[in-house]
């Protein structure tokens, strides 16, 4: 495997370089800086703030190539979009009177046009770092510009960041400009060592702005209703005005729409070209070059035209105002487009293309008053950015700490957390730590022009056997969908991919994207290389019954099982845990377990890309990472359900009965129950709920050595006290009441039992001689019931627990019927007695009523037992 820059790369244009001198160009606002910007240049970094129009992409790359400081070396342009980098370096090798490739060229990911003569690089994306990852120096580079800076993309901010590290270590005279049309130049300015901020005007002619918002009967039609209002401005402009037209939309969607309406309302002078990131280079030269004499052209683009694009003859722009824009979600791990509003600076950008070279309109889609909202400045791609890939690369540069690194807005926590488990999930760095640590396998996925995932996909793929096909998944899946209304099927996509004489144009560069990346995985094609890329389509093609397998080495968290049917939809659980939906009208909506490569952002995501997996090869790919678990679950009624399951993350594998299930386990779950439901549903008898009360009045009383057995303890310490003794129970109604009393008792060390006994015994014996259950969990207190008779003779209150508890007395008459509830009998008799005698006697005149109680002997009988008696 080798790297796509080698350090000696870039030390080659520098052997070779010769004498330059800039030619002259022709004027251009940016002129009136050039000395201020050459001197600021010659002593460190600097800013230039121009806006559009200013000359500034063209202009200052090329007088800056004979700077004495430059020694010779090349500057390094980034440029954020692949459009703009292409147009820019052909217009500033047609300045030199060269083809592009000798004195100015460009790089980007999938194509270049260099040579050993190139001085002025125009790159875009990630290439500066790679390059920077390569060779930390920026060996043979004098110079990085970053050009439309505002635009704030992820690899300007990561580029600036790693060049401003070479620079303050490596290399203190490699020179930093950054140049922007709308952004905080002294913020920039300040990042960059304070470094002077250098502005220019533009030469920009009038603009006139017309406000067109929805009329109001259609405002209320929806979002789809502007697609129709939009083409009949366009129409109406190609009608009224000279000159050609550029039109701002969201997509590519809204885009084919605004065409299908245009069609057979433009004059007859005009051609309608879109534009936009996933057309082939040929198709987006088409749409930016100047229309043919005797006609006009009306562009529908995204916003890859808002900045660094002059399209010859443009007079006219219609914007709808709306941009879309990727969101990472670091809830769900997942990006998103969104449908937003374009901001205040990019609106302005958008009209300022009006008046590039004459006077012109722009009619804006919303009302003036609607501005108020907008954002002043495009968001930081930053803080909205899948950060693993930014992650990985910080890693083998040894930034060990993202945040400590020099950036105008600090990457967020969440992201980057989210990036640091993924990259560690992959083995691509040291987990169960914060800092980047890159492992052997992250160094060699940093090397490969793809996001981790995909680049650990193309090796594991390859140790496989399936390496020809993972090269062209990953193209596919690296880029947006080629075929975006179609099914979710990813065979579809790859029946297409792998036929060379298919001639939609992504999947004809997207084929090259495949060759060169199987190429630098070092994957064989089962044939010799060819030029076409044939022989690994049809490696591909015969591997094409392992897709499902090479998709879900890519996204393991995203293996799916089909859950079911609603709604027209069919159900689909991911490993993750997250829930997905697929329409039954599509051709994987009937498959059990499903490899998902795309999915929406949200709780039930739609799949977008997918494909079909066997059974068997999910067993056989995640064999280590399948747990095995014997469940059990307690009925209402207490009983264990046992199961035997088999999981992958969320997706439940197999669910079987277990007929024997183990015995602790099952005590451990009724004890799960009883805590749950509460003591209640545990089979009390009266001497049970007695004896726990026995043993609470007794702590109450001393505290140590009588344990705490309160409500709170016993359900805390289930499983030490009660599950000993469940035995090998199944149904919490198996166990006794005989059994509970036993698990109970076994909380008193000897001789406490012993004790017990003797300090709140269960029985009290009455005068009469006969016995009585003491209830102790009574709210006063514990108490003894007996017939009034049988306490006479008896002046002194009975007392427990050595004399410290008192006993409640519930004097009873000969019906069992409460006559009184005291706690001194000596006052009863003396006060109470004589009204309940005077009351009683008459009621039940075969029992003794004696005038003095105390005298009397205590008894049970009646009085004609008590003189058979005698």
């Amino acid at each position: 495997m080798h790297l796509p820059f080698r350090a000696t790369d870039m030390k080659d244009s520098s052997a070779a370089a010769r004498p330059y001198r800039c030619p002259d160009l022709p004027s251009a606002p940016v002129d009136a800086v050039r000395a201020e910007l050459a001197g600021a240049l010659e002593h460190g970094n600097a800013v230039l703030s121009a806006p559009p129009g200013a000359g500034k992409s063209s202009r200052v790359p090329l007088w800056l190539l004979e700077a004495p400081w430059l020694e010779g070396r090349k500057i390094l342009l980034l440029e954020p979009r692949r459009v703009a980098a292409r147009a820019l370096a052909r217009y500033a090798a047609r300045l030199l009177g060269e083809d592009v490739g000798q004195t100015v060229g460009y790089r980007m990911r999938q194509e270049s046009a260099v040579s050993a003569r190139t001085r002025l690089e125009i790159i875009t994306e990630g290439v500066l770092t790679r390059r920077l990852l390569a060779d930390p120096e920026l060996s043979g580079v004098g110079c990085v510009i970053f050009d439309e800076f505002h635009e704030r993309s992820l690899h300007a901010d990561m580029g600036l960041a790693l060049c401003l590290e070479s620079r303050a270590v490596l290399r203190p005279d490699l020179r930093l400009l950054v140049m922007s049309a709308t952004l905080d130049s002294h913020k920039v300015a300040a990042l960059l060592e304070d470094a002077p901020v250098i502005a220019c005007e533009g030469r920009q002619f009038p603009v006139e702005e017309r406000y067109l918002p929805l009329p109001p009967a259609a405002a209320h039609s929806g979002p789809q209703a502007l697609w129709p209002h939009m083409a009949d401005v366009i129409a109406a402009l190609m009608r009224q005005e000279s000159g050609s037209l550029l039109a701002f939309l969201p997509g590519t969607g809204e885009i084919r729409r605004v065409a299908e309406l245009l069609e057979g309302r433009l004059p007859a002078d005009t051609r309608l070209y879109p534009l936009y990131g996933m057309l082939s280079p040929q198709e987006q030269d088409a749409a930016i070059a100047p229309a043919a004499a005797g006609e006009r052209k009306v562009v529908l683009a995204t916003a890859i035209a808002e900045t660094s694009l002059t399209i010859e003859g443009i007079r006219l722009v219609v914007d709808a105002g709306l941009s879309r824009e990727s969101r990472f979600d670091p809830a769900s791990g997942l990006s998103r487009l969104e449908t937003v509003r374009v901001s205040l600076a990019g609106a302005r950008q958008r009209a300022g293309r009006a008046g590039r070279l004459e006077p012109g309109i722009c009619c804006r889609l919303w009302q003036q008053a609607e501005e108020h909202d907008f954002r002043p400045q495009q968001r930081p791609e930053i803080l909205d950015a899948d950060l693993a890939p930014f992650c990985l690369q910080l890693a083998v540069w040894g930034a060990r700490r993202p945040e400590d690194l020099p950036w105008l807005d600090l990457p967020p926590k969440a992201h980057l957390a989210v990036a640091r488990e993924q990259l560690a999930g992959l083995g691509a760095i040291t987990p169960g730590t914060e800092e980047l640590l890159p492992t052997p396998l992250g160094r060699q996925l940093v090397k490969l022009p793809l996001p981790p995932r995909l680049a650990c996909l193309l090796l594991r793929a390859r140790e496989h056997g399936y390496g020809a096909l993972a090269a062209c998944v990953a193209s596919l899946l690296d880029e947006r969908d080629p075929l975006p209304l179609a099914d979710a099927s990813l065979a579809l996509r790859l029946d297409r991919f792998c036929s060379p004489s298919d001639s939609h144009g992504s999947f004809r560069r997207l084929r090259q994207w495949a060759e060169r990346m199987a190429r630098l995985a070092d994957i064989p094609t089962g044939n010799a290389p060819d030029a076409s890329g044939a022989s690994l389509l049809r490696t591909a093609r015969q591997q094409l019954p392992h897709l499902g397998e090479v998709v879900a080495l890519a996204y393991p968290e995203r293996v799916a099982l089909r859950s079911g049917e609603n709604n027209g939809m069919a159900q689909y659980l991911m490993r993750n845990g997250k829930a997905a939906v697929l329409p039954l009208t599509d051709s994987l909506a009937r498959q059990e377990v499903l490899a998902v490569a795309a999915v929406d952002a949200g709780t039930r995501g739609r799949i977008r890309l997918a494909a079909a997996l066997d059974h068997d090869v999910l067993e056989k790919l995640f064999r280590a990472e399948i747990t095995e678990s014997e469940d059990l679950n307690v009925s209402p009624e207490g009983q264990v359900n046992a199961r035997r399951r088999r999981r992958l993350g969320a997706l439940l594998l197999d669910d079987a009965p277990l007929p024997r299930p183990d015995g602790d386990a099952c005590a451990l779950a009724l004890c799960a129950f009883v805590r749950d439901q509460g003591l209640r549903v545990l089979p009390w008898d009266e001497p049970a709920r007695q004896w726990l009360a026995r043993v609470r009045l007794l702590h109450q009383t001393w505290g140590d050595p009588w344990p705490d057995l309160s409500e709170d303890w016993l359900r805390d310490e289930l499983e030490n006290w009660l599950a000993p003794h469940l035995g090998n129970c199944t149904d919490l109604r198996q166990l006794s009441p005989a059994r509970l009393a036993d698990a109970l008792h076994c909380l008193l060390p000897y001789p406490l039992p012993r004790r017990l006994e003797q300090l709140a015994p269960a029985q009290w014996q009455a005068p009469s001689g006969r016995s009585h259950p003491i209830v102790y969990d009574a709210e006063g207190g514990p108490f003894v019931a007996a017939k009034l008779q049988e306490f006479f003779g008896c002046e002194d209150t009975p007392h427990i627990a050595d004399g410290r508890v008192p006993l409640t007395l519930h004097l009873l008459s000969p019906a069992g019927r409460p006559l009184q509830i005291t706690r001194d009998l000596g006052h009863f008799w003396r006060n109470g007695y004589p009204q309940v005698r005077a009351e009683m006697r008459g009621r039940y005149p075969r029992h003794p009523w004696p005038d003095d109680p105390l005298t009397a002997q205590a008894t049970a009988r009646t009085n004609r037992q008590l003189a058979r008696g005698k």
